[in-house]
């Protein structure tokens, strides 16, 4: 299929945050008085929702998870927001696509003041037609909501849009919303999350994702 629109997620599909991402995380941990987790057990909250993430992954109430987010935006805020890296090769892909004729958009999680500081940091920000995020009072933060606002916004035809991603609610979410979702498996999804979820392909790299969209 010949797509016009891609939404492309932010955390392990355009940029790497893992660093950030994690360090705010054990920052809110000594904050909260919680033993302080091994990194790589961290991961698992890259890419979803964190109030979800805080509830699920650390059994906490909902008003300790709004806590816990006010403890992370501490560090993330100034210091953790830039401890991130984007993909190799990631500036390369983003500039072929737009020459292709493709036009570009974000559909992330992460609040979308955030984001464009982001993006506008690493000179990634020029690639896109424009950025959809949840808000910073953490509305809006699922996928589905977030993909439905970049629609209904940009004025985009979910007959002519895809969704990158590497989660599965990236998937999920664009399933929501009638999109097909392209999953990247050098993320922080599996192959059998992204599968399960119902992906409707895969690229194992960059290379592979260019050609997926220009097909």
């Amino acid at each position: 299929m010949t797509y016009k629109n891609v939404l492309f997620d932010l955390d392990g599909t355009l940029t790497d945050p893992a660093e950030g991402i994690t360090n705010s995380l054990m920052h809110a941990q000594r904050r909260l008085g919680m033993a302080v987790s091994p990194r790589e057990e961290l991961f698992v909250f890259i890419g979803p929702p964190l109030i979800e993430s805080f509830m699920s992954e650390w059994g906490l109430s909902r008003a300790q998870s709004e806590q816990a987010l006010i403890c992370y935006r501490e560090y993330f805020t100034d210091r953790g927001i830039f401890e991130n890296v984007p993909y190799e090769g990631i500036e390369a892909c983003l500039a072929d696509l737009r020459a292709a004729g493709l036009k570009l958009y974000v559909a992330t999680s992460k609040p979308e003041p955030l984001s464009l500081r982001i993006l506008e940091h690493f000179g990634l920000l020029p690639y896109f037609e424009a950025v959809a995020g949840s808000t910073m009072d953490e509305q809006r933060t699922k996928k589905g909501e977030v993909i439905a606002y970049a629609l209904h916004s940009f004025h985009l035809d979910p007959s002519e849009t895809v969704m990158v991603g590497d989660r599965k609610h990236d998937v999920l979410g664009a399933r929501e919303n009638g999109l097909p979702c392209i999953g990247v498996l050098y993320g922080y999804g599996s192959l059998e999350e992204l599968t399960a979820a119902g992906a409707a392909a895969l690229a194992a790299d960059l290379d592979a994702l260019s050609a997926l969209l220009k097909s």
